[in-house]
């Protein structure tokens, strides 16, 4: 074979072979690259269910884009003889470095993590492997694991839907199911239905193994392996004697029930167990347990495991130094979203904000040490808390995709009970002194000011600030400074009472939460440089920063009790995209990764343009244009995603850097081009659109010194001009180009002319309307309620303001969703693409931290 030109690859050498074809080293003469070139052999060329199968691993595979799966470059036929063309790996696979001697803990964990999230990506487009072992995961030389041959992936079918054993994928001598049938599901073996489930039953057995250095399941001959899974538990001695945490031995099991349902009910609840244990899994010293397999009838929910799994994490770490290990503590037991918490003025309860079982965000207060829990009866965000135990809350303010309130009334509730006494409007966040005054974030003409006391300002921002917090001796406010408005990026500063401002640290990608050490010599943070899941973070007022605690979970902090103790949130949250029609009564989930904003949907309805801002993404974004016919996104460059051009071959481009730019990048052939904005000293991501003309943008900018409002940019040059008084932001354009909607101070709405002249009022609509799209004819705003769950799209006439529902919005899964944002409209008002943030928390104390 070695010369033979099979379509344009050259093979080179033969480097293997899988349970279908053969696989070759070949060069790419195209491309002028190495790749693996895998043929069917003669035997299975001639066999049309194998035939079959492999179409089937082509389709399956080249579906699925993900680090930890091997990627599919190309499919063709050589005469009758198919072939797949894919990524050249480096390395061996998993079976070579097993034979090799056992694998430590920490590595161990390593290659498991990259196996669930490759499994996450493939379950996730409906994709189950069935042949999950040792010789199909790939270990590169630089450390990554990729899943190999989904030659026997099926695509789930309705449960029906079931095969024979005489099915089963990987049959050799006489017909018998060898070398896989270790690491089958029961249900496959037994030639029943399979789904995703079947996945992670062999993914316990993997793990088994690697921890272990012994297959769980094995027998002297093939029927006896076959029982084995079928009726027996893996043996205890081999991870007791590895020494294993007891904890990863209960999630080993816990893949390994026989019954489907008794399992992990996904590849992503199986990745959050790990996740929530990993904090000290790589330490020395682990104290062995006894190993107790628990019977199928003895299993707690998982949901309840998972979240307790954070305590185990206290007994499992070890410290470097004398002092004892931090205890964890957990205070909230209901499911939804903890927005705010806080220490009682004496430390023995806590106060906080939560949105329970689908309700209304309330107050909550402990009660002592007690894990009792009563209502305030006060339905509102919980800012603060005053040292004779007066509350600072916000009422009727909406709530973020950070979880923070937005231009909401400030109260003040007696902790004891009484009806809240409204203060300031337009009011974000608040601090009380030690005196009883109160510092606030005032949101005023566009921007948001610290004020201390309320009308003084000491510190305003172009952007957004939040977790306003005295210092202990009362002398300095540390603060959150976000330079653009919709995005969580930002410093963390500190200002002196007589307006002197500091910033002491970088600029981190995400940041949530703040609180002052209890001595003050630190001020505490929750922030990461890349990504969603907050790390707790520490920096001395000269700018040291250092990592206080990290843990596989989003770790929000709330507030340091006076005796060192921490309160925290562990959050698990995402930006998920769905899509809707009119004509249509289930919505359908289309998210890429974990946090996917969608933006604009072409003209004609078949493309949704979104902004991907996962880790995965990178610090800069990515815009990327998915095309609703099945295939995957496109990814058309860096940056926070604008909208699209009228004939849909543009989409706008916002640099999320300090200096502003703005880029046009194609959706097809082209290069990008660079829009001038010379004059402005920042342009806010979140909304840009083109104009009807295709020739301009609108978009929320600023000038040095002043507010954020409405600019005109002309794509092929020129100085940009604004169209709206400071503090108005931009909303959708009529369709003539002659109007722009803008959003004033109070959530005001109204029409500003682009071109000069005096627009027409609006009739009085419905002041929780947002409307985001004009119609065709001119003559409906379509829009929906901010903050209003289920969310809800609505047409509104113009010249009446008469408001009609058009279509209720229904996320694929609705536990824990915080807020539907942003939202967008096609001109017919038949379809719709929002997104929508999903955060499940639980309130914990941490004794200990240093």
């Amino acid at each position: 074979m070695v010369g033979r030109v099979i379509g344009h690859y050259r093979i080179l050498e033969k480097i293997g072979a899988g349970g279908m074809g053969e696989i070759y080293r070949a060069r790419d003469e195209r491309l002028g690259r190495d790749v693996a070139l895998k043929l069917i052999g003669p035997a299975s060329s001639e066999n049309p269910d194998h035939l079959r199968r492999f179409e089937q691993e082509a389709r399956a595979a080249a579906s699925l884009n993900h680090p930890n799966i091997v990627a599919i470059y190309d499919v063709g036929t050589d005469g009758n003889t198919p072939y797949i063309v894919s990524e050249l790996l480096e390395g061996k696979n998993l079976r070579q470095r097993l034979a090799e001697g056992s694998i430590p803990v920490q590595e161990a964990l390593n290659y498991a993590r990259q196996m669930i999230q490759g499994l996450i990506a493939a379950h996730d487009r409906q994709i189950v492997h069935r042949d999950l072992k040792p010789e199909n995961l790939f270990l590169t030389t630089d450390g990554r694991v990729k899943i190999l041959d989904f030659g026997v992936a099926k695509l789930q079918s309705p449960p029906s839907d079931s095969s024979g054993v005489q099915n089963l994928p990987t049959v050799t001598k006489a017909g018998g199911v060898i070398g896989t049938v270790a690491y089958m599901s029961p249900e496959q073996l037994r030639g029943k239905s399979v789904d995703h489930r079947s996945d992670l039953f062999s993914v316990g057995a993997i793990l088994y193994e690697m921890f272990s250095g012994e297959r769980a399941f094995r027998g002297e001959t093939d029927a006896d392996t076959m029982t084995a899974v079928l009726r027996e538990e893996p043996p205890e001695q081999p991870l007791q004697k590895a020494l294993i945490p007891v904890p990863y031995q209960e999630v080993i099991q816990h893949c390994l029930e026989k019954n489907p349902e008794d399992r992990f009910q996904s590849a992503k609840d199986l990745n959050f167990a790990f996740l929530t244990l990993t904090g000290a899994s790589g330490k020395s010293g682990f104290r062995p347990q006894s190993f107790r397999m628990r019977s199928r009838g003895s299993l707690l929910p998982w949901l309840i495991a998972a979240g307790l799994a954070v305590i185990a994490l206290a007994a499992l770490f070890v410290p470097r130094s004398p002092a004892p290990p931090p205890s964890y503590h957990r205070v909230t037991f209901e499911s939804g979203t903890v927005y705010s918490a806080r220490f009682t003025a004496d430390g023995q309860s806590i106060v906080y904000s939560a949105a329970w079982n689908g309700r209304p965000v309330q107050l909550f207060s402990t009660v002592g040490n007690s894990l009792l829990a009563q209502g305030l009866n006060v339905n509102g965000t919980l800012l603060a808390i005053s040292p004779a135990n007066d509350l600072a809350v916000v009422l009727g303010g909406t709530h973020s995709g950070q979880l923070e309130t937005i231009n909401g009334m400030l109260a003040i509730s007696p902790l004891a009970g009484g009806s809240p006494r409204e203060v300031l409007s337009d009011v974000r966040w608040a601090d009380w002194d030690a005196t009883g005054q109160l510092a606030v974030v005032h949101s005023v003409e566009g921007h948001s000011r610290l004020e201390f006391p309320v009308g003084h300002v000491l510190y305003q921002s172009g952007g957004w600030i939040s977790h306003i917090r005295f210092s202990p001796r009362g002398d300095k406010i540390a603060f959150l400074d976000h330079p653009a408005l919709w995005d969580n990026r930002g410093t963390v500063c500190v200002v002196d009472l007589k307006g002197q401002v500091r910033t002491l640290s970088p600029e981190w990608e995400s940041e949530h939460g703040l609180a002052w050490r209890h001595d003050g010599s630190e001020i505490w943070f929750s922030a990461v440089d890349r990504g969603n899941s907050l790390n707790l973070m520490a920096t001395t007022l000269k700018g040291k920063i250092r990592n206080v605690l990290t843990l596989p979970v989003g770790t929000l902090l709330q507030d340091v009790a006076a005796d060192g103790r921490v309160l925290v949130s562990l959050t698990n949250k995402r930006l998920a995209m769905g899509f809707a029609s009119t004509d249509s009564k289930e919505d359908v989930d289309l998210s890429w990764h974990d946090w996917d904003a969608a933006h604009d949907i072409a003209r004609d309805n078949k493309a949704i343009l979104f902004e991907d801002a996962s880790e995965a993404a990178g610090a800069g974004y990515v815009v990327a244009l998915l095309r609703l016919d099945g295939t995957l996104p496109i990814r058309l460059g860096e940056g926070s995603s604008g909208g699209l051009s009228p004939d849909g071959k543009w989409a706008i481009a916002i640099s999320v850097g300090k200096a502003p730019e703005v880029r046009l990048l194609p959706t097809g052939p082209g290069e990008p081009r660079t829009v001038d904005v010379t004059g402005l000293a920042h342009v806010n991501n979140g909304f840009a659109r083109f104009l009807e003309d295709g020739r301009r943008i609108t978009l929320d900018a600023n000038e040095a010194g002043h507010a954020v409002r409405c600019w005109l940019l002309d794509i092929s040059g020129g100085q940009p001009r604004p169209i709206t008084p400071e503090g108005t932001l931009c909303g959708a354009s009529s369709p003539d180009g002659r109007y722009v909607i803008g959003f004033g101070p109070n959530s005001s709405i109204a029409l500003y002319a682009i071109d000069g002249g005096t627009p027409p009022a609006l009739p009085h609509f419905n002041p929780q309307f947002h409307p985001v799209q004009w119609s065709a004819d001119g003559s409906l705003l379509f829009g929906y309620h901010y903050g209003e769950l289920p969310s809800r799209i609505y047409k509104v006439e113009i010249a009446s303001g008469r408001e009609t529902l058009l279509k209720e919005l229904r996320p694929e899964v609705p536990a824990g969703v915080v807020l539907v944002a942003p939202v967008v409209v096609s001109r017919d008002g038949t379809h719709v693409a929002y997104s929508y943030n999903q955060t499940l928390s639980m309130l914990y104390t941490i004794s200990g931290l240093q």
